[in-house]
């Protein structure tokens, strides 16, 4: 499985020039499902709302049709995931958004699709850009 990180859902929408040739590829060969993580939509809805992204329908409407996209399947978050967030071993940031997409590799054996250096760092789970 692999699960896209917040911009690489958005730029994958919006099918932007910012989502790496290798990145495209890999979501467009996958044949197992492509992970969104539920703090993926509240990220989104967040952006929004501070005004750091814009849609031309409500940020709702957008979560909505994105989630349609083919081959996309919502995670599912369970206690042990969240608890596991909070307790990411080695050395890894504090933002909460990317602590759940780190924890949900984990526990799905997942690849993320991600810009973030931060989490390319890490090391922990294999990571695709």
């Amino acid at each position: 499985m692999i699960i896209l990180d917040t911009h690489a859902w958005i730029w994958w929408v919006s099918e932007s020039s910012k989502l790496s040739a290798t990145a495209l590829q890999t979501i467009v060969q996958a044949t197992e499902p492509i992970g969104i993580h539920p703090i993926s939509c509240w990220e989104v809805a967040m952006l929004v709302s501070k005004n750091r992204l814009q849609f031309n329908r409500d940020v709702g409407e957008w979560v909505d049709l994105a989630l349609q996209r083919p081959n996309l399947r919502l995670l599912p978050v369970s206690a042990q995931e969240a608890v596991l967030a909070a307790r990411l071993p080695g050395d890894f940031h504090g933002d909460p958004a990317d602590r759940f997409l780190a924890a949900a590799c984990l526990t799905h054996q997942a690849t993320l699709i991600s810009v973030d250096q931060f989490i390319h760092a890490w090391g922990r789970i294999p990571v695709i850009w």
